[in-house]
Protein backbone atom coordinates (compact mmCIF):
# COMPACT_ATOMS: atom_id res chain seq x y z
CA UNK A 1 0.00 0.00 0.00
CA UNK A 2 1.25 3.60 -1.17
CA UNK A 3 1.26 6.50 2.06
CA UNK A 4 1.14 9.41 1.51
CA UNK A 5 2.58 11.22 4.39
CA UNK A 6 2.61 14.91 5.78
CA UNK A 7 6.21 14.89 6.20
CA UNK A 8 7.43 13.49 3.31
CA UNK A 9 6.35 17.01 2.16
CA UNK A 10 9.66 18.27 0.34
CA UNK A 11 8.85 21.99 -0.50
CA UNK A 12 10.55 24.58 -2.64
CA UNK A 13 10.20 28.01 -3.74
CA UNK A 14 9.61 27.18 -7.85
CA UNK A 15 10.11 31.22 -8.71
CA UNK A 16 7.48 32.20 -6.09
CA UNK A 17 5.04 28.97 -6.46
CA UNK A 18 5.40 26.19 -3.58
CA UNK A 19 5.81 23.46 -5.01
CA UNK A 20 5.14 20.07 -2.63
CA UNK A 21 6.83 17.22 -3.96
CA UNK A 22 4.63 14.54 -3.04
CA UNK A 23 1.83 12.91 -4.90
CA UNK A 24 -0.63 15.22 -3.78
CA UNK A 25 -1.61 14.01 -0.37
CA UNK A 26 1.10 14.93 2.50
CA UNK A 27 1.63 12.08 4.89
CA UNK A 28 1.95 12.19 8.45
CA UNK A 29 5.40 10.91 9.62
CA UNK A 30 7.54 14.24 10.55
CA UNK A 31 8.34 12.56 13.96
CA UNK A 32 6.14 10.07 15.84
CA UNK A 33 4.01 12.77 17.61
CA UNK A 34 2.59 13.43 14.19
CA UNK A 35 2.68 9.74 13.66
CA UNK A 36 0.21 9.55 16.76
CA UNK A 37 -1.51 12.30 16.52
CA UNK A 38 -2.39 10.93 12.95
CA UNK A 39 -3.27 7.55 14.45
CA UNK A 40 -5.63 9.18 17.20
CA UNK A 41 -9.30 9.56 16.97
CA UNK A 42 -9.18 13.55 17.57
CA UNK A 43 -8.65 15.53 14.32
CA UNK A 44 -6.87 18.23 16.89
CA UNK A 45 -3.04 18.66 17.19
CA UNK A 46 -1.86 20.22 20.13
CA UNK A 47 0.65 21.81 18.67
CA UNK A 48 -1.35 24.60 17.22
CA UNK A 49 -0.69 27.56 17.40
CA UNK A 50 -3.26 30.80 18.97
CA UNK A 51 -3.60 33.08 16.77
CA UNK A 52 -2.73 36.02 18.09
CA UNK A 53 -3.71 40.38 16.51
CA UNK A 54 -1.20 42.89 15.20
CA UNK A 55 -1.66 46.59 14.72
CA UNK A 56 -1.95 47.77 11.09
CA UNK A 57 -4.23 45.04 9.38
CA UNK A 58 -7.46 46.78 7.48
CA UNK A 59 -8.71 47.40 4.25
CA UNK A 60 -10.93 44.83 1.81
CA UNK A 61 -10.34 41.70 1.25
CA UNK A 62 -11.89 40.07 -1.69
CA UNK A 63 -12.09 35.99 -2.21
CA UNK A 64 -13.20 34.28 -5.76
CA UNK A 65 -12.58 31.02 -6.83
CA UNK A 66 -13.67 27.53 -5.53
CA UNK A 67 -17.39 26.52 -5.07
CA UNK A 68 -16.51 24.20 -2.67
CA UNK A 69 -13.98 25.82 -0.24
CA UNK A 70 -16.96 28.43 -0.12
CA UNK A 71 -18.60 27.55 3.49
CA UNK A 72 -14.65 27.17 4.92
CA UNK A 73 -13.95 30.85 3.36
CA UNK A 74 -17.26 32.20 4.95
CA UNK A 75 -16.26 30.64 8.38
CA UNK A 76 -12.82 32.09 8.32
CA UNK A 77 -13.92 35.22 7.41
CA UNK A 78 -16.60 35.38 10.30
CA UNK A 79 -13.62 34.70 12.57
CA UNK A 80 -11.19 36.57 11.03
CA UNK A 81 -13.31 39.43 11.19
CA UNK A 82 -13.86 39.01 15.20
CA UNK A 83 -10.22 39.95 15.34
CA UNK A 84 -10.21 42.87 13.19
CA UNK A 85 -14.06 43.85 12.92
CA UNK A 86 -13.19 46.85 10.54
CA UNK A 87 -11.80 44.49 7.96
CA UNK A 88 -14.80 43.74 4.98
CA UNK A 89 -14.28 40.39 3.42
CA UNK A 90 -16.10 39.44 -0.13
CA UNK A 91 -16.52 36.16 -0.94
CA UNK A 92 -17.65 34.36 -4.24
CA UNK A 93 -17.46 31.07 -4.85
CA UNK A 94 -18.19 29.97 -8.40
CA UNK A 95 -15.82 27.44 -9.06
CA UNK A 96 -11.81 27.21 -9.38
CA UNK A 97 -11.66 28.21 -12.72
CA UNK A 98 -12.24 31.77 -11.45
CA UNK A 99 -9.66 32.45 -9.13
CA UNK A 100 -6.44 32.72 -11.60
CA UNK A 101 -8.71 35.39 -13.82
CA UNK A 102 -9.89 36.99 -10.73
CA UNK A 103 -5.81 36.98 -9.30
CA UNK A 104 -4.42 38.56 -12.33
CA UNK A 105 -7.06 40.99 -12.62
CA UNK A 106 -6.46 42.50 -9.61
CA UNK A 107 -10.48 42.11 -8.27
CA UNK A 108 -9.21 39.15 -5.59
CA UNK A 109 -6.97 38.99 -3.09
CA UNK A 110 -7.18 35.52 -2.46
CA UNK A 111 -7.69 32.67 -4.80
CA UNK A 112 -9.25 29.56 -3.04
CA UNK A 113 -8.93 26.79 -5.65
CA UNK A 114 -9.88 22.74 -4.76
CA UNK A 115 -7.00 21.63 -7.44
CA UNK A 116 -3.78 23.23 -8.79
CA UNK A 117 -3.59 25.75 -11.48
CA UNK A 118 -3.35 24.61 -15.03
CA UNK A 119 -0.20 25.33 -16.78
CA UNK A 120 -2.22 27.68 -18.80
CA UNK A 121 -3.29 29.46 -15.68
CA UNK A 122 0.08 29.70 -14.40
CA UNK A 123 1.60 31.04 -17.56
CA UNK A 124 -1.22 33.80 -17.99
CA UNK A 125 -0.25 35.09 -14.76
CA UNK A 126 2.94 34.79 -15.18
CA UNK A 127 3.31 36.38 -18.44
CA UNK A 128 1.31 39.62 -16.59
CA UNK A 129 3.43 40.06 -12.77
CA UNK A 130 6.52 38.26 -14.42
CA UNK A 131 6.88 35.30 -11.34
CA UNK A 132 4.57 32.52 -10.76
CA UNK A 133 1.32 32.93 -8.12
CA UNK A 134 1.70 31.14 -4.88
CA UNK A 135 -0.32 27.93 -3.52
CA UNK A 136 -0.45 26.96 -0.04
CA UNK A 137 -2.54 23.93 1.13
CA UNK A 138 -5.44 25.25 3.77
CA UNK A 139 -6.95 21.91 4.31
CA UNK A 140 -7.72 18.30 2.89
CA UNK A 141 -10.84 16.97 1.35
CA UNK A 142 -11.84 13.44 1.27
CA UNK A 143 -13.36 13.92 -2.00
CA UNK A 144 -16.73 11.86 -1.82
CA UNK A 145 -18.75 9.35 -3.74
CA UNK A 146 -22.75 10.05 -2.37
CA UNK A 147 -25.62 7.30 -2.72
CA UNK A 148 -28.90 8.03 -1.81
CA UNK A 149 -29.38 7.18 1.78
CA UNK A 150 -31.64 4.36 1.16
CA UNK A 151 -29.09 2.55 -1.04
CA UNK A 152 -27.24 -0.43 0.59
CA UNK A 153 -24.41 -0.60 -2.24
CA UNK A 154 -21.28 -1.60 -0.06
CA UNK A 155 -18.76 -0.37 -1.72
CA UNK A 156 -17.92 0.26 -5.53
CA UNK A 157 -13.96 0.04 -7.27
CA UNK A 158 -12.65 3.32 -8.98
CA UNK A 159 -12.91 1.30 -11.89
CA UNK A 160 -16.84 0.76 -11.18
CA UNK A 161 -17.09 4.25 -10.56
CA UNK A 162 -15.68 5.05 -13.77
CA UNK A 163 -18.29 2.71 -15.32
CA UNK A 164 -20.75 4.79 -14.07
CA UNK A 165 -20.01 8.14 -14.92
CA UNK A 166 -17.93 8.28 -18.16
CA UNK A 167 -18.69 6.83 -21.36
CA UNK A 168 -14.65 6.12 -22.25
CA UNK A 169 -14.59 3.38 -19.16
CA UNK A 170 -10.29 4.14 -19.73
CA UNK A 171 -10.32 2.28 -16.50
CA UNK A 172 -11.20 -0.84 -18.34
CA UNK A 173 -14.24 -2.17 -16.40
CA UNK A 174 -16.18 -4.47 -18.76
CA UNK A 175 -19.67 -3.05 -18.50
CA UNK A 176 -21.36 -0.15 -18.50
CA UNK A 177 -22.65 0.75 -14.54
CA UNK A 178 -26.07 1.88 -15.60
CA UNK A 179 -28.36 -0.02 -13.10
CA UNK A 180 -27.49 -0.74 -9.80
CA UNK A 181 -27.36 -4.30 -10.62
CA UNK A 182 -24.64 -3.88 -12.12
CA UNK A 183 -22.76 -2.40 -8.99
CA UNK A 184 -23.90 -5.68 -7.53
CA UNK A 185 -27.50 -5.07 -6.00
CA UNK A 186 -30.33 -7.35 -6.44
CA UNK A 187 -33.90 -7.53 -5.28
CA UNK A 188 -35.84 -4.08 -6.37
CA UNK A 189 -32.88 -2.47 -6.69
CA UNK A 190 -31.53 -4.31 -9.52
CA UNK A 191 -33.13 -2.67 -12.53
CA UNK A 192 -33.22 0.65 -10.53
CA UNK A 193 -31.55 3.27 -13.14
CA UNK A 194 -28.17 4.69 -11.70
CA UNK A 195 -28.59 8.54 -11.82
CA UNK A 196 -25.65 10.70 -12.03
CA UNK A 197 -24.86 13.76 -10.47
CA UNK A 198 -21.96 15.53 -10.96
CA UNK A 199 -20.16 19.62 -10.90
CA UNK A 200 -19.70 22.07 -14.00
CA UNK A 201 -17.05 22.74 -15.89
CA UNK A 202 -16.14 25.91 -14.05
CA UNK A 203 -15.40 23.11 -10.98
CA UNK A 204 -12.50 22.40 -9.77
CA UNK A 205 -13.83 19.54 -8.45
CA UNK A 206 -15.31 18.05 -11.80
CA UNK A 207 -11.29 18.46 -13.04
CA UNK A 208 -10.02 16.34 -10.32
CA UNK A 209 -12.87 13.52 -10.83
CA UNK A 210 -11.91 13.51 -14.33
CA UNK A 211 -8.87 13.10 -13.96
CA UNK A 212 -8.53 10.72 -10.98
CA UNK A 213 -11.08 8.80 -12.19
CA UNK A 214 -12.10 8.97 -15.25
CA UNK A 215 -8.92 9.00 -16.20
CA UNK A 216 -8.82 12.29 -18.48
CA UNK A 217 -11.88 9.84 -20.14
CA UNK A 218 -14.72 11.98 -20.91
CA UNK A 219 -18.08 11.70 -18.97
CA UNK A 220 -21.33 10.61 -19.70
CA UNK A 221 -24.09 13.17 -21.48
CA UNK A 222 -26.33 12.27 -19.24
CA UNK A 223 -24.46 13.18 -16.23
CA UNK A 224 -26.62 16.46 -14.41
CA UNK A 225 -24.29 19.59 -14.24
CA UNK A 226 -24.84 21.23 -10.99
CA UNK A 227 -23.49 24.72 -10.06
CA UNK A 228 -22.55 23.96 -7.02
CA UNK A 229 -21.09 21.41 -4.39
CA UNK A 230 -24.31 21.01 -2.04
CA UNK A 231 -26.55 20.73 -5.22
CA UNK A 232 -24.97 17.43 -5.94
CA UNK A 233 -25.66 16.54 -2.57
CA UNK A 234 -29.29 17.78 -2.57
CA UNK A 235 -29.90 16.05 -6.02
CA UNK A 236 -29.24 12.36 -5.08
CA UNK A 237 -30.79 12.96 -1.77
CA UNK A 238 -34.18 13.39 -3.80
CA UNK A 239 -33.21 10.82 -5.78
CA UNK A 240 -33.32 6.93 -4.76
CA UNK A 241 -30.90 5.76 -7.98
CA UNK A 242 -28.56 8.82 -7.32
CA UNK A 243 -24.56 8.95 -7.67
CA UNK A 244 -22.50 11.98 -7.27
CA UNK A 245 -19.22 13.23 -6.24
CA UNK A 246 -18.88 15.95 -3.71
CA UNK A 247 -16.59 17.12 -0.94
CA UNK A 248 -16.61 15.24 2.17
CA UNK A 249 -17.76 18.68 3.81
CA UNK A 250 -21.33 18.96 2.18
CA UNK A 251 -22.25 15.64 3.45
CA UNK A 252 -25.64 15.70 4.87
CA UNK A 253 -28.13 13.04 6.45
CA UNK A 254 -29.70 12.46 3.10
CA UNK A 255 -26.71 10.75 1.57
CA UNK A 256 -24.33 7.73 2.47
CA UNK A 257 -20.85 8.26 1.21
CA UNK A 258 -19.65 4.97 0.05
CA UNK A 259 -16.17 3.11 0.71
CA UNK A 260 -14.08 2.88 -2.06
CA UNK A 261 -11.20 0.82 -3.62
CA UNK A 262 -7.99 2.01 -5.55
CA UNK A 263 -8.98 -1.19 -7.52
CA UNK A 264 -11.19 -4.56 -8.38
CA UNK A 265 -10.38 -6.35 -5.31
CA UNK A 266 -8.81 -4.18 -3.22
CA UNK A 267 -9.38 -3.36 0.15
CA UNK A 268 -12.86 -0.49 0.47
CA UNK A 269 -12.20 2.33 2.94
CA UNK A 270 -14.58 5.07 3.41
CA UNK A 271 -13.76 8.76 3.37
CA UNK A 272 -12.51 9.19 7.16
CA UNK A 273 -9.40 11.45 8.86
CA UNK A 274 -7.79 8.39 9.57
CA UNK A 275 -7.81 6.55 5.85
CA UNK A 276 -7.13 9.40 4.19
CA UNK A 277 -4.11 10.30 6.46
CA UNK A 278 -3.01 6.90 6.04
CA UNK A 279 -3.46 7.12 2.13
CA UNK A 280 -5.82 4.17 2.02
CA UNK A 281 -8.84 6.26 0.42
CA UNK A 282 -8.23 7.08 -2.85
CA UNK A 283 -9.85 10.36 -3.78
CA UNK A 284 -8.24 12.72 -1.08
CA UNK A 285 -7.26 15.85 -2.04
CA UNK A 286 -5.64 19.05 -0.80
CA UNK A 287 -7.57 22.13 -1.23
CA UNK A 288 -5.50 25.48 -1.92
CA UNK A 289 -5.99 29.32 -1.25
CA UNK A 290 -3.68 31.10 -4.41
CA UNK A 291 -2.15 34.62 -3.64
CA UNK A 292 -0.25 36.88 -5.85
CA UNK A 293 3.67 37.10 -3.55
CA UNK A 294 6.24 39.12 -5.38
CA UNK A 295 9.61 37.19 -4.61
CA UNK A 296 11.40 38.34 -2.06
CA UNK A 297 8.87 41.06 -0.70
CA UNK A 298 6.44 40.60 1.65
CA UNK A 299 2.79 39.79 1.75
CA UNK A 300 0.13 42.88 2.21
CA UNK A 301 -0.30 42.73 6.22
CA UNK A 302 -4.03 41.87 5.38
CA UNK A 303 -3.39 38.78 3.31
CA UNK A 304 -1.03 37.44 5.59
CA UNK A 305 -2.84 38.10 8.42
CA UNK A 306 -5.92 35.93 7.00
CA UNK A 307 -3.67 33.28 5.91
CA UNK A 308 -1.94 33.22 9.74
CA UNK A 309 -5.47 32.60 11.26
CA UNK A 310 -6.18 30.22 8.77
CA UNK A 311 -3.06 28.05 9.81
CA UNK A 312 -3.89 29.04 13.53
CA UNK A 313 -5.43 26.51 15.69
CA UNK A 314 -8.81 28.76 15.47
CA UNK A 315 -8.72 28.31 11.44
CA UNK A 316 -8.00 24.21 11.81
CA UNK A 317 -10.54 23.68 13.80
CA UNK A 318 -12.95 25.95 11.87
CA UNK A 319 -11.65 23.28 8.74
CA UNK A 320 -12.63 20.46 10.86
CA UNK A 321 -16.07 22.06 11.83
CA UNK A 322 -16.64 22.06 8.09
CA UNK A 323 -16.32 18.63 7.75
CA UNK A 324 -13.23 18.74 6.06
CA UNK A 325 -9.59 17.60 7.23
CA UNK A 326 -6.82 19.69 9.01
CA UNK A 327 -3.08 19.79 8.71
CA UNK A 328 -0.69 19.21 11.43
CA UNK A 329 1.16 21.79 12.89
CA UNK A 330 4.66 20.98 11.25
CA UNK A 331 3.32 20.95 8.20
CA UNK A 332 2.05 24.48 8.70
CA UNK A 333 5.25 25.56 9.94
CA UNK A 334 6.71 24.61 7.16
CA UNK A 335 4.63 26.51 4.80
CA UNK A 336 4.67 29.23 7.25
CA UNK A 337 8.26 29.39 6.77
CA UNK A 338 8.58 29.00 3.11
CA UNK A 339 6.65 32.17 2.36
CA UNK A 340 8.65 34.42 4.25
Amino acid sequence: MRRFAFANVTSRFCGNRIVFLCSFFLAISIGSSNQSWAASESMVDPAWKDYRQVSGVSGNLNSIGSDTLNNLMTLWAEGFRREYPNVKIQIEGKGSSTAPPALIEGTAQVGPMSRQMKAKEMDKFEAKFGYKATSVPVAVDALAVYVNKDNPVKCMSMEEVDAAFSKTRRRGHAVDIDAWGKAGLDGNWKRTRVSLYGRNSASGTYGYFKKKVLKKGDYKDEVKEQPGSASVVQGVTEDRGGLGYSGIGYRTSGVRAIPLSAKSGAGCFDPTFANSSAGKYPLARFLYLYVNKAPGKPLPPLVEEFLKYVYSKAGQKIVIKDGYFPLPQTVITKILGDMQ
